[in-house]
């Protein structure tokens, strides 16, 4: 029996630990936020993990489709944060913890619709 519960009780922390792992934010900056305004180009929300993709144009013309990563509907929802809110076409203000290897891409932190909306989908992570 005791060698049951050790077996089970290391397959729950690998399996912890590859879920953390999963999980890990390492990619981003933290220490540094960009803010960018574009156009909703698409709202990309599955699981595990949730991409709002903008495009926003430069000062040359050009258009640079930005990758928003969030977490899955589930805690989106949980921040007030569906789907039909950044449909394709929307103005929205997006800020985030840019990629460490300067790809356009972030973790959302907060995005404002041009009419004042602000989505913040850390309130996901809140018990109300």
């Amino acid at each position: 029996m005791r060698k049951l519960i050790t077996g089970t009780v290391a397959t729950a922390l690998l399996v912890a630990g590859t879920s953390f792992a999963h999980h890990s934010a390492v990619m981003f900056d933290d220490a540094k936020e960009i803010t960018v305004t574009g156009v909703v180009k698409e709202f990309q929300y599955t699981n595990p993990h949730s991409w709002l993709l903008v495009d926003v144009e430069e000062e040359d013309g050009t258009v640079t489709t930005w990758g928003f990563e969030a977490e899955g509907p589930s805690t989106l929802m949980r921040a007030g944060i569906r789907k039909s809110d950044l449909s394709p076409g929307t103005e929205v203000t997006i800020s985030g913890h840019p990629m460490r290897d300067g790809r356009p891409a972030a973790l959302w932190t907060t995005a404002t619709r041009a009419d004042g909306k602000v989505f913040n989908p850390g309130e996901g992570f809140q018990i109300r």
